[in-house]
């Protein structure tokens, strides 16, 4: 039997949509597995084509058998001919999927010369426009406000949209820019405003931007929020382990991406922005082989990998590769992650759907089916 009680529910409409926009809640799509950096100095035309190349021949070098990268990523038997397949073919076509053209920490301070290095990179990127190798996603790193020089961080990103935009007519798809160091929550709507200017002045859509989690300050203003009142251009958080372990005083053999203090920044960027449909990334491994020899270069792949595989497990599926050897221990291990699970999510998915028990008993929520729907996308997006 019904009360007296008037029926609706005041406000609730407003309340439902505000929802809808701060929490699209959208299926995940494509998204890279990593994100390479190059000091913009030493970038070039060719850049992506020479890591694929050492990458490759490292891989050949010290990965030449299915057996060796069992061995190597501790990958079952039973996958390790697939994986190292996917390995090879993904070097030799695509090595690089997200590109970032570094004017900061990788590059330095240069007043004299980051003029000239933003020029050449615009035409290196205009010839791999032309060629048909510009990666899907790439763009470049700017220079932190948090530095004091806001200037040289926006004339910086002028000269690259602008010269890219002059060059070929458009600004392809895929273009991201890198916000670093965003220690104070005012500089994300400076930034922001500087991107509307250049917009205008270009007649371009609004510019997507990613900023990067370098300090327990950012930590601490990341909310749900930020994306709508960004005016929807923020496109991910990508995690700065080194400059956040040293923010915390973390002695120097302790600034390392599996450490709890990252966990904790990480969980909470990922409760931030959980819904939003920002994108997150984790950090990066500042190390390379030690020589050539196989006990080198494979020390470095387990290390990599491993660390690869702690952001898998927090959620984190794209992380920063700064050597052409990562790319090896990247690949392997993302297309490792995902295949194992792959046919068992898949099965769990089909008894839910024809509502029966998958196998071993287990009677999965809808929260967990979404969860293995989700991660088969994933992979299938991933996968080679």
């Amino acid at each position: 039997m019904r009360t007296t009680v008037p029926s609706g529910v005041p406000g609730f409409p407003e309340v439902y949509r505000l929802q809808q926009e701060r929490y699209p809640a959208a299926e995940p799509g494509w998204q890279p597995v990593h994100t390479v950096y190059v000091p913009a100095d030493r970038f070039g035309a060719g850049t992506v084509a020479a890591w694929g190349d050492e990458a490759l021949a490292l891989a050949k070098a010290h990965l030449a058998t299915p057996a060796e990268l069992a061995e190597v990523f501790d990958v079952p038997a039973e996958l390790s001919a697939a994986v190292h397949e996917r390995v090879l073919r993904k070097l030799a076509g695509e090595p690089v999927e997200d590109l970032r053209v570094d004017f900061e920490d990788g590059y330095g301070v240069r007043p004299d010369e980051e003029d000239g290095h933003v020029e050449q990179a615009v035409e290196a990127l205009a010839a791999m426009r032309a060629a048909g190798t510009l990666p899907r996603r790439w763009g470049p790193r700017v220079k932190s406000f948090a530095d004091g020089d806001p200037e040289r961080s926006v004339r910086t990103l002028d000269g690259f949209v602008t010269g890219i935009v002059e060059r070929l007519g458009e600004l392809p798809d895929g273009f991201v820019v890198t916000f670093p160091k965003v220690l104070m929550e005012a500089y994300l709507g400076q930034f922001v405003a500087f991107l509307e200017r250049l917009e205008r002045a270009l007649g371009l859509s609004p510019l997507r931007f990613e900023i990067q989690v370098e300090a327990p300050q950012t930590v601490r203003f990341l909310r749900a929020e930020l994306a709508g009142e960004l005016g929807g251009r923020l496109s991910a958080a990508h995690f700065g382990v080194f400059d956040y372990t040293a923010a915390l005083g973390l002695p120097p053999h302790e600034q390392r991406l599996d450490h709890p203090a990252c966990d904790h920044a990480r969980h909470v960027t990922q409760t931030a922005f959980a819904g939003t449909g920002v994108e997150l990334s984790d950090g990066s491994l500042a190390a390379s082989p030690a020589s050539g020899s196989s006990a080198d270069v494979r020390a470095l792949w387990r290390r990599h990998a491993a660390l690869v595989r702690h952001s898998l497990a927090h959620g984190f599926h794209q992380g920063w590769d700064m050597h052409p050897s990562h790319l090896v221990s990247r690949f392997a291990t993302v297309y490792a992650f995902h295949l194992a699970r792959y046919d068992a999510y898949r099965e769990r998915v089909r008894a839910w759907e024809e509502r029966r028990a998958a196998g071993g008993g287990v009677m999965d929520e809808p929260a967990t089916v979404k969860t293995l729907v989700a991660a088969l996308r994933r992979a299938d997006a991933a996968l080679p």
